[in-house]
C-alpha cells in the first residue's frame, strides 16, 4: 500500500527531538550538581517526565506525518503504553549519564536497553494504529532500526556524560550542536523503522473503527500535530526555564555557603600555614583554663621563634622564607599528640596549646622531642635545611592564669632560650621578666639612641706583626644610657639585629667613623684604615653599597680608608649573593675581610672567589696557641699559610698572652689585636696614640740621621 509523509511535520518531528536532547543534556548537567537524594530523586523524576514527552512527541508526530490511501487512528491504550515506555527509558538515561563515572562497559550496557527501550517505544506506537491484517516489517530495515537505535542510545548517553560538566568552556554552543546531532540520530531510528514497515494492499486501521477508545488522525492530523508541538514545546521550556532558575540558586546558595566558609576559614586559620591563627589559639587557651580548673590537670605552653629566620627571609627572598614557614609548619605537625593545638601567631612565631599533662615533665618531653625532629632538618624548595626553634614554656596555673599572661611568661622564656643559645628550651621564672623589660627598655633606647647621642664609638688598634707599629683600628659601638650606663655590644646588638633597628644604626657607624677620620687627618695624623663590622641584616639591604658611597662622599673620605668586615658564618649563608656583595664592595674601592674564620663552614672554593683582602682568626684559635700546645700552633699556622697562598692579610684577634704574641710573629702574622696590645680607645686616646708613635718614629729618624 503507498505511503507518504506531510514534509512541514518531518521537520517539526526533528525540530522536537533537538529540543528534548538539548533539554536531556541541560538536565544531566543540573543533576550531577544534586548532593541530596531526594532532591536528586525529584529531578530525575521530573526530568525524565519531560525528556520523555519530548522524544515521544517527536514519535507520534512523525506517525502523524505519515499518511495512507484509508482513514488512520490511534488506540489510546496502546499509545499510552508507548509514552510510559519513553518516560521509562528517559528515567534510565537521565540516571546513566549521572553518575560519576561512566565505565565503557556500564555504556554499552545502557546504550544496548535505551536502545530496545526506544525501539519498543516507536514499534508500541505504530502497534497503536491496529492493523488489520497486521503490519509486516522488513527484516533488513527493522533490524537497521534496532543498530541505529541502540548506536545513537550509546552516543548519546556519552555526549549526555561528557557534557554534564556546566563549567565547560562555550557549553551552550556544544549542547546545542550535541542536540542536534542527538536529534538527527533519534528520527533516523524512527523513519527507518517506519520504512520498514508494509502495508498489506486492502488492509484497514483497527484503531478508527473503536473510535471511543482511540484518537482519529486523517485530516484532523494536522490540528493534533500543532496541539501535540505546542504543548510538548511548553513543557520542554517550562522544564529547561526551571532547570536554570534552580540550578541559578543552587549556586547562588552554594556560592553563599562557600563564600561564608572561607570567612570562617580565614578569621580562624593562618592563610600561610593552615594552622590555627591568633584569635583561634586564644579561644582554645581560654576554654582550657576552664577545662584545668575543673579537672585539676595542668596544661603547658610552648612558644617558639625560628632561630635565624630573619637572615634567611631577607637574604633568600620572602617567597623562600614562605616556603620554609610552611615546611616548619608541618614538621610541627607531626610532632605533637592529636589532642594538642599548634597555632602560628605571625612571622615565624608559633604556639603550642599541650592540655592535659600528667606532669611538667611532660612538656619538657615533648620540647626535646621537637628539637630532637628539628635537627634533622626540613626541606623548602627542594633545599635541605634545618631550621632550629628557641622554645620558652609556661604552664598553668603556676606561671599564670590567663591568656595574656600564659603567652607573655612563654614568650619571655623564649627569649631566656635565645639569650643562652639558641636551639634550646626553657621554662618559666620569674626573673625572666626583668628580663624581658629590660629587652623593651634597650629596644626603646635604640629606637631613642640616635636622636639622643646614646651611641658613641671606640677604636681599637691593629699591630703589624713586624715592627709593633699600629697598622689601623677597628670601630666598636658602644651604647651609654641613663638609666644602664655603659652596654657592652652583646647586650643591644643582637635586640638591633632583630628588630631591624641595626641597618640605621650601622649607616651612623659608617658615618660617624667617617667624621672622626676626617678630624684625625685635620689633627695632622696619618691616613687610617679602620674596620668596621656589617651585620647580617645589613647584607640583606640592596643599596648597601650605595648608600654607604653616598656617605663616603658627603664626608669627603677616600673609600681605601674604609674596610668593612663580615664574619664567615654569615658569609657563607648565602655564599653566592656574599661574592656578589663583596665585588661591589671593591668594585667601589672598600676592602673585604673575613671576620671570625675558622667558626664557620667556609670551602676553599668559595674562600678563593670570595677574594678578600683580610682574614681575622677567631680568638678560639688565638686561645689555643697556649691550651692547645703543638696542635693550635700547627692550626694557626695553616690558616695563616693559606691565606698568604690566596695573598691574603692574616689578623689575630685576642692576643691576651706574650708567648701567643711571640707565635704569631713567627708565624709572619701580619697583624694582630687584642688586650695585651691595646684595648678599645675612644677617639681621642686612640688619636694620642697615634701621635706618640709619630714622635717615636720621628725620634728614631732623628737619631739614624
Amino acid at each position: 500500500m503507498p505511503s507518504s509523509y506531510n514534509p512541514a511535520l518531518v521537520v517539526l518531528s526533528i525540530a522536537v527531538a533537538t529540543l528534548a536532547s538539548y533539554t536531556a543534556l541541560d538536565l544531566a548537567g543540573r543533576i550531577a550538581l544534586l548532593a541530596g537524594a531526594r532532591q536528586r530523586r525529584a529531578w530525575l523524576a521530573g526530568g525524565a517526565a519531560a525528556m520523555g514527552v519530548g522524544i515521544w512527541s517527536m514519535h507520534f508526530i512523525g506517525m502523524l506525518a505519515f499518511s495512507l490511501p484509508i482513514p488512520l487512528g490511534y488506540d489510546l491504550k496502546i499509545t499510552g503504553i508507548s509514552l510510559a515506555i519513553a518516560f521509562v527509558v528517559s528515567y534510565f538515561a537521565l540516571a546513566v549519564v549521572t553518575r560519576r563515572t561512566l565505565s565503557r562497559r556500564r555504556l554499552f550496557a545502557g546504550g544496548v536497553l535505551m536502545g530496545f527501550g526506544i525501539a519498543g517505544m516507536h514499534y508500541t506506537g505504530m502497534a497503536a494504529m491496529r492493523m488489520e491484517p497486521g503490519i509486516q516489517y522488513r527484516p533488513a530495515l527493522f533490524a537497521a532500526s534496532l543498530v541505529i537505535a541502540i548506536a545513537a542510545s550509546i552516543a548519546a548517553l556519552w555526549i549526555a556524560h561528557t557534557l554534564r560538566d556546566s563549567s565547560l568552556r562555550r557549553i551552550i554552543v556544544k549542547r546545542i550542536g550535541a542536540a542536534a546531532v542527538m536529534g538527527l540520530a533519534i528520527t533516523g531510528m524512527h523513519y527507518t523503522g517506519m520504512a520498514a514497515a508494509d502495508f498489506v494492499p486492502g488492509a484497514i486501521c483497527g484503531a478508527v473503527q473503536g473510535a471511543n477508545a482511540s484518537v482519529a488522525a486523517g485530516e484532523n492530523a494536522q490540528w493534533l500535530a500543532t496541539t501535540v508541538i505546542l504543548f510538548t514545546f511548553a513543557i520542554l521550556l517550562v522544564t529547561l526555564l526551571l532547570s536554570r532558575f534552580d540550578a541559578r540558586n543552587t549556586l547562588l546558595a552554594g556560592s553563599v555557603t562557600t563564600l561564608n566558609n572561607q570567612i570562617v576559614h580565614l578569621a580562624t586559620y593562618d592563610t600561610l600555614t593552615g594552622l590555627l591563627n591568633r584569635s583561634s589559639l586564644t579561644e582554645r587557651i581560654g576554654r582550657a583554663i576552664d577545662v584545668s580548673r575543673a579537672r585539676n590537670r595542668p596544661f603547658a605552653i610552648l612558644f617558639m621563634d625560628l632561630d635565624g629566620f630573619k637572615t634567611i627571609n631577607d637574604s633568600l627572598g620572602h617567597a623562600f622564607g614562605d616556603e620554609v614557614l610552611k615546611a616548619f609548619a608541618q614538621q610541627l605537625l607531626q610532632c605533637v599528640r592529636a589532642s594538642d593545638t599548634v597555632a602560628r601567631l605571625g612571622g615565624d612565631e608559633f604556639v603550642i596549646l599541650a592540655e592535659d599533662l600528667a606532669s611538667t615533665q611532660d612538656a619538657a618531653h615533648m620540647a626535646d622531642g621537637l628539637l630532637a625532629r628539628m635537627r634533622e632538618g626540613i626541606v623548602a624548595e627542594g633545599q635541605p635545611l634545618q631550621v632550629m626553634p628557641s622554645i620558652g614554656i609556661a604552664l598553668f596555673p603556676q606561671d599564670g592564669d590567663s591568656v595574656d599572661a600564659l603567652l607573655k611568661h612563654a614568650d619571655a622564656a623564649m627569649y631566656e632560650a635565645k639569650r643562652e643559645g639558641r636551639g634550646i628550651y626553657r621554662f618559666f621564672e620569674a626573673r625572666m621578666n626583668e628580663a624581658a623589660l629590660r629587652t623593651l627598655k634597650i629596644q626603646r633606647a635604640l629606637h631613642e639612641g640616635l636622636g639622643k647621642s646614646y651611641f658613641s664609638l671606640h677604636f681599637q688598634p691593629k699591630f703589624r706583626g713586624d715592627t709593633g707599629e699600629v697598622a689601623g683600628a677597628e670601630a666598636l659601638l658602644r651604647l651609654n644610657h641613663p638609666e644602664f650606663g655603659e652596654l657592652a655590644p652583646i647586650d643591644f646588638i643582637p635586640i638591633a639585629e632583630r628588630s631591624g633597628q641595626i641597618v640605621q644604626i650601622g649607616y651612623w657607624v659608617v658615618r660617624e667613623t667617617c667624621r672622626q677620620i676626617r678630624r684625625w687627618q685635620t689633627a695632622g695624623l696619618p691616613p687610617m684604615k679602620v674596620a668596621v663590622n656589617l651585620s647580617p641584616r645589613q647584607l640583606t639591604q640592596p643599596e648597601l653599597v650605595a648608600t654607604i658611597l653616598d656617605i663616603t662622599k658627603a664626608e669627603q673620605v677616600a673609600c681605601r680608608q674604609l674596610m668593612f668586615e663580615i664574619t664567615e658564618s654569615v658569609a657563607m649563608q648565602d655564599a653566592p649573593k656574599t661574592i656578589a656583595t663583596i665585588h661591589q664592595f671593591q668594585k667601589a674601592g672598600f676592602e673585604i675581610s673575613i671576620d671570625d674564620f675558622g667558626t664557620g663552614y667556609s670551602s676553599l672554593a668559595y674562600l678563593q672567589r670570595f677574594r678578600v683582602k683580610q682574614l681575622k682568626i677567631d680568638r678560639f684559635f688565638t686561645n689555643g696557641l697556649d691550651d692547645n700546645g703543638h696542635e693550635g700552633k700547627a692550626i694557626v699556622s695553616a690558616i695563616i699559610a693559606l691565606a698568604h697562598s690566596l695573598e691574603m692579610d692574616v689578623v689575630a684577634e685576642g692576643v691576651e698572652t706574650e708567648s701567643q704574641y711571640d707565635k704569631l710573629k713567627d708565624m709572619q702574622c701580619d697583624e694582630m689585636q687584642g688586650f695585651l696590645l691595646g684595648r678599645p680607645l675612644t677617639a681621642d686616646a686612640f688619636g694620642a696614640l697615634m701621635h706618640q708613635q709619630m714622635r717615636t718614629t720621628t725620634g728614631k729618624s732623628a737619631l739614624l740621621n
